[in-house]
């Protein structure tokens, strides 16, 4: 018997599923939990990155049955399952467990509770992915705050971005710089958590490109101030503004899934017991 965590990674985006997804993957990772992505590279990334030991790749959580054999145990983070497909999976598996119904969506990593010295006053988290270039096309003069850099930025990207921000930061500080900077700006809403959790001060901004109802739904319950506007340039002004007057947020609670390990481990030891 094996468990299985699936995250809906389509190819280039989608990393904050990943990012959440990873946060269950190492609470249960004494029962050798198998990351399952649409992007082979999201996989990847995990395994680098995130603290993931083993990840594969299946295009659509459908196929899943195709690897999957009947008493698995699957946790599934995504928009695309339908009523036919949800009791299908519950009839073949033996527990199913769906972020957002079982999960809290705002599940972040216990490190960014501990906090870390502030290293930057001001920085920017675009967001994980930028494969259409949008950030360049929405900023028109260069902006006095730093960026971190995503990880689905085309090789080379730098080139062209060095040229609108003071500085540009490596995608392998990523954690250390979200829990180092005071006021972040950023369109990732697991970003603007984690930085929350840290005790820092997060503002969001709607990326004009695309739109996530599961991301407003989750900074509008802890109240993370919000900027909509086309120009990245209008963007940072209101950013500045913001950070004048901050409101004061209550840090988030950790999410307690120790009732949801509790039931997998009673299966796992159940079938030990049968073998």
């Amino acid at each position: 018997m094996n468990l299985y965590i699936y995250a809906k990674s389509g190819h280039n985006k989608n990393l904050d599923r990943v990012r959440r997804c990873s946060v269950v993957y190492n609470i249960l990772k004494e029962f050798e939990p198998i990351l399952c992505t649409c992007d082979y590279r999201a996989g990847m990334y995990a395994k680098e990155y995130l603290g993931v030991r083993d990840a594969a790749s299946v295009d659509v959580i459908t196929n899943l049955p195709h690897m999957m054999e009947r008493g698995d145990i699957l946790i599934y983070d995504t928009d695309e399952v339908s009523d036919f497909t949800k009791a299908h999976m519950e009839d073949f598996c033996s527990q199913v467990y769906e972020f957002g119904v079982d999960i809290p969506k705002d599940i972040v990593d216990d490190t960014y509770f501990e906090g870390s010295d502030i290293k930057y006053k001001k920085a920017i988290f675009f967001s994980d992915d930028d494969y259409t270039k949008s950030l360049v096309q929405i900023t028109s003069s260069k902006i006095d705050i730093p960026l971190l850099m995503g990880h689905y930025f085309f090789m080379g990207y730098e080139r062209e971005l060095k040229n609108f921000f003071t500085a540009l930061i490596d995608e392998e500080v990523y954690t250390e710089t979200i829990k180092g900077t005071e006021y972040l700006l950023t369109a990732s809403v697991n970003a603007a958590l984690e930085s929350l959790a840290c005790g820092n001060k997060p503002v969001f901004f709607k990326r004009y490109d695309y739109e996530s109802i599961d991301a407003i739904e989750l900074i509008e319950k802890h109240n993370i101030p919000t900027i909509q506007k086309e120009s990245l340039n209008d963007v940072v002004a209101e950013f500045e503004n913001i950070i004048q007057n901050y409101p004061s947020l209550q840090k988030p609670q950790r999410v307690d899934i120790s009732a949801i390990k509790e039931n997998i481990k009673k299966r796992f030891d159940l079938m030990k017991s049968i073998s």
